[in-house]
């Protein structure tokens, strides 16, 4: 398979836990880039579904190596949890499983801070999830934050914890928060640290060492690239560079040891939390809810749903170097007589074929549409490309056409199974 980048083309939640899931079977090592436990890859296998935060994907397969990068930040009680989760369902990952000793920490402060900020934005909140992401990444540029080797050592850690507890509740007593106990905290953060320092490595070194040994290596993205830092819909973005340059840093394989990006997006658009979504559509939302479908896998909340957005993922298709392209969520069209596909946005006089940067400008642009007949059957069951209907497959041709890059895997559902190779 060589190494392979997967980033999402779009806003997040594009399916790729279960694209990532697929590609495992050609990788030696998957590795976990960026973001924190606001992400979440769901997978489903033989009628289980499985819902990961921070361990790589491909811990559902056997005898690989799995890595949590030095550019994820990492709560450690939440890791605790979903390695027991793991556990439970009969899945051991000690021994495949490695966390970056770089890797920042997320604490309870952070995510008491991220409460207060959503809280006081009022109507111009960002809709994060609370999970303490961004004022832990704030925290690492800063220079304050705490990392997984600290963590590992007691009397550091210690020591760093109750300075930065003391100066975090100053803060929030002045949001009128509760401030917290460092007893507490250091109580319940010490015993997650003895658990997981025998995943504790240095990922750098494995990484180099795998690619001496030409093995596969698979980066998971998490959330999607308009929601990058700087390349994304800002300020309604997450914290890190969810963009292919995201696994160069997050990771510390250099940039001319990859391979390829596989870019991957669903058959229509979706997005969680504030900000501009120019195709959002009512009708589309309603059809996809009302089929148990986008919710999201971390909050549980309902995505906004509408049309694919071409322009959007010609963008990420730039922007990422995407060579090839996984479309997903196929199936949740399948009624449809009619399906809009966006190539373009107006606003007032002026046609912009590209995602301005100007937050304004995007969100007074209306989409310019072109219609595709529907092929008004059932896909799910489809397993080569010549079962899909011949309309779909020539909406599929056109979306991959329309973003500029290769069309190499269309899925129907979310098994395993449920996956057309091209």
């Amino acid at each position: 398979m060589a190494n392979t980048i997967l980033v999402g083309a779009q806003w997040g939640d594009e399916g790729k836990g279960k694209i990532i899931d697929v590609l495992t079977r050609q990788a030696d090592v998957i590795v976990r880039t960026q973001g924190g436990n606001n992400a979440g890859h769901t997978v489903h296998i033989r009628g289980k579904k499985y819902v990961l935060h921070l361990v790589p994907s491909g811990i559902l397969h056997r005898k690989k190596m799995c890595v949590i990068g030095n550019g994820v930040v990492v709560d450690p009680v939440s890791l605790v949890e979903e390695i027991e989760g793991l556990l439970q369902l009969g899945i051991r990952p000690h021994g495949n499983l490695y966390l970056s000793e770089t890797a920042h920490l997320v604490l309870p402060y952070h995510r008491e801070l991220d409460a207060q900020r959503e809280r006081l934005k009022g109507k111009n909140r960002i809709g994060t999830t609370k999970r303490g992401i961004g004022p832990a990444y704030g925290d690492k540029a800063a220079r304050t934050g705490l990392r997984v080797i600290d963590l590992v050592n007691p009397e550091r850690f210690r020591q760093q914890l109750r300075l930065r507890i003391k100066e975090n509740n100053d803060v929030l007593r002045a949001y009128g928060a509760r401030p917290l106990s460092f007893e507490r905290v250091h109580r319940q953060y010490r015993a997650a640290g003895d658990y997981l320092k025998p995943f504790v490595a240095n990922t750098v070194i494995l990484l180099q060492e795998a690619l001496r040994r030409d093995a596969d290596i698979l980066f998971e993205g998490a959330q999607g690239t308009f929601l990058d830092l700087d390349h994304g819909t800002y300020p309604f973005v997450t914290s890190s560079n969810t963009t292919a340059g995201g696994a160069c840093t997050g990771s510390g394989v250099p940039p001319h040891r990859m391979d390829r990006v596989v870019g991957v997006m669903k058959a229509y658009t979706t997005r969680v939390g504030e900000g501009p979504l120019p195709t959002e559509n009512a009708e589309i939302a309603d059809l996809l809810h009302a089929l148990g479908r986008e919710f999201g896998a971390t909050t549980g909340r309902p995505r906004r749903c509408g049309w694919f957005d071409a322009v959007v993922t010609r963008h990420a298709c730039l922007v990422n170097g995407i060579d090839h392209l996984a479309v997903t969520n196929i199936d949740g069209l399948d009624s449809l007589e009619t399906i809009k596909v966006c190539i373009g946005y107006r606003d007032g006089d002026r046609r912009y074929d590209y995602v301005p940067n100007d937050i304004e400008a995007l969100a007074r642009c209306t989409p310019i549409y072109a219609e595709f007949p529907g092929w008004r059957t059932p896909t799910h069951r489809a397993r080569r490309w010549k079962d899909l209907p011949a309309k779909a497959r020539s909406y599929l041709k056109a979306l991959a056409e329309l973003s500029g890059a290769q069309l190499i895997i269309a899925s129907v559902g979310p098994g395993r199974e449920q996956t057309i190779m091209l």
